[in-house]
């Protein structure tokens, strides 16, 4: 399996810094063979056209709305879910990175959303620290999302 895992945000927004740090703590760690982990920030082209290279799997991580801030949401995206949107080469908007995928040639593969509730996306570096407490639950549900299939019983 070839998997792209994410992470995107602005660092200087607070806690939409979460996937950047959570994409920072993965590549600092050993992981399964053909996956790939990258800090887009907020590179969407860039995230864009890496897609186009067909991964068998998409993990996205990000900073979500909503309460209560801190809470992990583990969502599927198909290309149902996304509808239409621009792509701002000086931006990121995932929803339209992904819903454009499809006029650069390339094809959604199975997508995962890790997201965390954000408490604050005002100016700033750092997160908060409800989203900085989870950070390690993110990375421990992206590694079950990257854990190959096993075959056979244990």
């Amino acid at each position: 399996m070839t998997a792209l895992v994410a992470g995107v945000g602005n660092i200087f927004l607070g806690d939409d810094g979460f996937g950047p740090e959570v994409a920072r703590r993965l590549a600092a760690e050993p992981r399964p063979p053909g996956v790939r982990v990258v800090d887009y920030g907020i590179r969407g082209t860039h995230l864009a056209f890496d897609l186009l290279d067909g991964y068998d799997r998409l993990v996205l991580v990000d900073a979500l709305a909503g309460e209560p801030p801190g809470e992990l949401v583990l969502l599927e995206v198909g290309p149902q879910d996304l509808g239409e949107g621009d792509t701002d080469p000086h931006g990121m908007n995932p929803v339209a990175v992904l819903a454009g995928l499809s006029r650069l040639g390339g094809t959604l593969p199975p997508t995962f959303v890790v997201g965390c509730r954000a408490a604050s996306v005002a100016e700033g570096i750092g997160l908060t620290p409800p989203v900085a407490a989870a950070v390690p639950a993110a990375v421990s549900a992206i590694r079950r999302l990257l854990d190959p299939p096993r075959s056979g019983r244990a």
